[in-house]
Order: structure tokens, then C-alpha cells, then sequence
């Protein structure tokens, strides 16, 4: 069931997000998103989103260095709602080829890895469209194969393929979203991905 209201959103500052545009966009959205770097302050949070681009490694390492990762981890195992964009999902897993000397949150089994050249230009950038791979609560509203925006150059590869919620073609089938119990996180930003993303969101904020 759905509910409309303000909700209070703590959304991860980890000094590798475009924070700004995910705040407008979960304003937009009906939510009440304040930025945080404080352990406690997660832990204490309501739901949490944690944005982030640039590289696997400095992005772990900055979490790290604040307790970050044991409050993220603690709020996930506490059952609250967790929403990665981008990187925000690539750290859920073990380990990534862009930063192998850094590990991963490890809350999901499985690691990043390089798009091969051969599917084309790397980074994959740009509008694509997302298959639904198993029915998804937050995908209420909008159409299959709707376009989101992303830029990337790596993809989540989970150990278990029944985490994958949503799929997108790039030289090959890979995961667009995953989604086990109360984590959703996705590979496209949906800030930046228009009508579809923020209904997404939305979904996230009232659901």
C-alpha cells in the first residue's frame, strides 16, 4: 500500500554523488531529503539513499573512513528502505574490477565488472530501456521498456540472478536494478531520467 506524505529521507553524502540533482528530484518527488555524513544520524534515518559517481574505490574508502559502512550496513540488516543510484548500488556488492584492492559492502553477493570492449563505446552513456525482470513496487506506473538516463563503464554482476529487478541490453543483457527484501538500487539516475525516473521516485518516497 501507498501513502502520501512527507517523507524524511537521509541521503548518504559520500563525496561521490551529484547531490544536488537527487535532492531537487526527490523534492520534486514529495520526500524531504536532507544530506548527511553521520553514522548516527543513518542509523537513526527513516529510509536512506545513497547516490554516487566516479570511482568504486574512493567512493568505499570514503565511507569507511566516517563509519559509513557499518551504519549503512546496520540500516539495511534493520529492514528500513535503502535506494542506491549508480554506485550507491555497485557498493552493495563484494567487489569491483575498478577498484579491486578496495572490498565492497558485501550486503549482496556478487562484483562490478568492466563492460568488455566489444559491446561498443565504453562508458555506456545515454538514454537505453529497462526490461522488467520480476515484478518490482516501485516500478508501479511506469512502462516496460520505458527509457532511463545512465553513464557508466562497469555492471553489477550479483551472485544470485534472482536479485536482478530490472535488465538493460548494451552489447548483451545486464543488470539495470536489483532488488532483495527492502534494498532497491539501480544502475541509471533517475534524476536525470525525466518523467520515468521521477515517478520511480516517487514510488520510493510514497510506498
Amino acid at each position: 500500500m501507498c501513502y502520501v506524505l512527507r517523507v524524511q529521507i537521509a541521503v548518504i553524502d559520500s563525496g561521490s554523488g551529484n547531490l544536488r540533482s537527487v535532492q531537487r528530484a526527490l523534492l520534486a518527488a514529495g520526500g524531504q531529503p536532507s544530506f548527511t555524513s553521520d553514522p548516527e544520524v543513518v542509523r537513526k534515518a527513516d529510509r536512506i539513499v545513497v547516490p554516487g559517481q566516479g570511482a568504486f574505490g574512493d567512493c568505499m574508502s570514503n565511507l569507511r573512513s566516517q563509519g559509513l559502512d557499518q551504519a549503512i550496513a546496520e540500516f539495511v540488516a534493520a529492514g528500513r528502505p535503502y535506494f542506491g543510484i549508480c554506485l550507491g548500488m555497485q557498493i552493495l556488492l563484494e567487489s569491483s574490477e575498478e577498484s579491486p584492492e578496495e572490498a565492497g559492502l558485501a550486503i549482496l553477493k556478487g562484483a562490478v565488472k568492466r563492460f568488455a570492449p566489444s559491446v561498443g563505446k565504453v562508458p555506456h552513456m545515454g538514454w537505453n530501456q529497462i526490461l522488467h525482470a520480476k515484478p518490482e513496487l516501485l516500478m508501479a506506473g511506469i512502462p516496460e521498456r520505458s527509457y532511463f538516463y545512465f553513464t557508466h563503464s562497469y555492471y553489477a554482476l550479483p551472485a544470485n540472478e534472482d536479485a536482478i529487478a530490472l535488465r538493460c541490453d548494451y552489447g548483451g543483457s545486464f543488470a539495470a536494478a536489483l532488488r532483495q527484501d527492502n534494498i532497491f538500487a539501480c544502475q541509471f539516475h533517475p534524476e536525470k531520467s525525466q518523467g520515468a525516473g521521477l515517478q520511480l521516485l516517487r514510488n520510493f518516497v510514497t510506498c
